[in-house]
């Protein structure tokens, strides 16, 4: 009788024993529709690899917002694929397309948004005008002659509502913002924020790279993860200054918010090739901001391209993310994991506390090296665009009504 109470003491020992270990170890859960009952809709656009950077713009002027990514355009609602240059057969698990970054602008000012394309870091940035409804491929029209950082962005960094292009320029290592110039068929004009040589975050594949007021003086800065350079009063200047600050490994977009809301700004960061997203948190100083790193996820890796926006309706930004598919090759860490796409819903549940709750959106698709948030179908909700290895998808917001008690 005593050794049978000896056994089932050992089982009982050893279950729980099992549960606690895995206890430790669950894995965060997706929590898709428990915030306002967001959920979205998964439209497969095309399944085929056709570019890693991926836009949106009504092109063909039916009032319908397409998509554009790279080689190719899609005519919304029924995704009919156009031409808008030679298109290339690419092997995502040997290499990668012709399009690393894509964005839509109306360039010439003709009302006709065109496409903006840089191949890969280190390649010329080209511009391909509409052709307006017309038969053939858009004629293409060098911006500048080399490209660098893996993060080239297109934001309003002089604050008045016109996105602008900035990104790295080699051989001179410098890290420059462009405008449109007078003569359409020429080199744009480059405005540089820091002349070099080989200023820090202009290498070919440099990582990181961010636009944000950092000390609350109004103008937009210009942030790599080395430090950030100070927005003068007229952007034409040249060579910033520059504040150097500790934001982390390498990453992908690094973006600016009140995180806290204790009134500055704070910084949020991911990894491109490895795994964690970070939120830096600004800390008072006399002469310059520091910042104090906290960990927000790192279940998954390769999350090459993040965006701030509210995803939910409640007046807070959340993020976006998700993983940049054999980013290379399957080499990176995790990178043979599943292509998840998340949001995260930003809480904060007391003054100065702060949490980014887990959504998850798809496990077979992800992001690309950059993706594109927009109201597709005019419901006055975020949609999602991605275009990667894993094909051009949309994700449509829908959300379940709540009943009223």
């Amino acid at each position: 009788m005593k050794t049978k109470w000896v056994f089932l003491l050992v089982v009982l020992v050893f279950f729980c024993s099992v549960s606690a270990a895995t206890a430790q170890v669950r894995p965060v859960r997706s929590k898709t529709a428990t915030s306002n009952g967001v959920r979205f809709r998964k439209i497969v656009v095309d399944k085929t690899f056709r570019a890693e950077g991926v836009a949106v713009g009504d092109v063909n002027h039916d009032g319908k917002i397409d998509i554009l990514a790279g080689d190719v355009w899609y005519a919304a609602p029924d995704w009919k694929m156009h031409e808008v240059r030679p298109v290339g057969q690419y092997d995502g698990s040997k290499g990668y397309s012709q399009c690393f970054i894509n964005f839509a602008q109306d360039v010439n000012r003709d009302g006709w948004v065109d496409s903006i394309i840089i191949g890969f870091p280190g390649d010329p940035c080209w511009w391909y005008e509409n052709p307006k409804n017309k038969p053939g491929h858009w004629k293409q029209r060098m911006v500048v002659n080399s490209a660098c950082n893996e993060t080239p962005l297109f934001v309003d960094l002089l604050g008045n509502g016109n996105p602008v292009l900035i990104f790295a320029v080699r051989p001179q290592g410098l890290m420059a913002w462009f405008s449109v110039p007078s003569d359409l068929d020429g080199l744009w004009d480059m405005h540089a924020i820091a002349a070099g040589p080989d200023a820090p975050g202009t290498k070919k594949y440099s990582h990181g790279l961010g636009v944000g007021d950092v000390n609350g003086d109004g103008r937009n800065d210009v942030l790599i993860k080395e430090g950030w350079w100070q927005a003068p009063e007229e952007r034409t200047d040249s060579n910033w200054e520059f504040h150097p600050a500790n934001l982390g490994p390498d990453c992908a977009d690094i973006l600016v918010y009140d995180v806290d809301a204790d009134g500055d700004s704070d910084v949020i960061t991911s990894s491109a090739h490895n795994y964690g997203i970070w939120w830096f948190e600004q800390l008072p100083e006399k002469n310059a901001p520091k910042f104090k790193q906290h960990l927000i996820f790192k279940e998954f890796s390769q999350t090459h391209a993040i965006r701030l926006v509210d995803i939910n309706g409640d007046g807070v930004k959340d993020l976006v993310t998700g993983k940049r598919y054999f980013a290379h090759q399957g080499n990176d860490p995790g990178g043979h994991e599943p292509a998840v796409l998340y949001w995260f819903e930003l809480r904060r549940p007391k003054k100065g506390q702060v949490e980014f709750i887990p959504h998850k959106i798809d496990d077979n698709s992800g992001v690309g090296t950059q993706f594109k948030i927009a109201d597709m179908n005019g419901d006055d909700r975020p949609d999602i665009v991605t275009s990667n290895k894993k094909g051009v998808h949309v994700f449509l917001q829908r959300r379940r009504k709540t009943s009223r008690r």
